[in-house]
């Protein structure tokens, strides 16, 4: 009964912690969806309203809207990239690995046919 109960303790404790740490994955996730909906408004604002819209020549105005493209793809379209790639890296590696990998301490054996293809087509033979 002993070992049962330290054995159900320690897969309640992986558990919980596994719920904690996808929590806290996804919870980043949301702060740089934040993170990038306030940027967006800063180069909205700074390039396009104060130094485009607002210029005194349209030179101004171009290169307000030239900036204004430049930093939006290089931060927050590089960022946002960035991000998706490490939270498929993060679905692959840990949740799936949470889902259906158990240490049990079996050595792994992969599926084998008794036969290959090609013994199985001689027989036919």
């Amino acid at each position: 009964f002993g070992e049962m109960l330290i054995h159900s303790g320690i897969h309640t404790i992986e558990f919980v912690l596994g719920c904690v740490s996808n929590t806290a994955s996804y919870l980043r996730l949301w702060a740089l969806s934040l993170a990038h909906a306030q940027l967006a408004k800063v180069f909205w604002s700074k390039f396009i309203i104060e130094y485009g819209v607002g210029a005194p020549s349209p030179v101004f105005i171009i290169a307000g809207y030239c900036v204004w493209f430049l930093a939006t793809v290089a931060v927050l379209l590089c960022m946002d990239l960035l991000e998706c790639f490490l939270h498929a890296l993060r679905l692959h590696w840990v949740e799936f690995q949470n889902k259906f990998y158990n240490g049990d301490g079996i050595k792994f054996q992969p599926f084998g046919l008794p036969i290959s293809a090609e013994e199985f087509r001689a027989s036919d033979d």
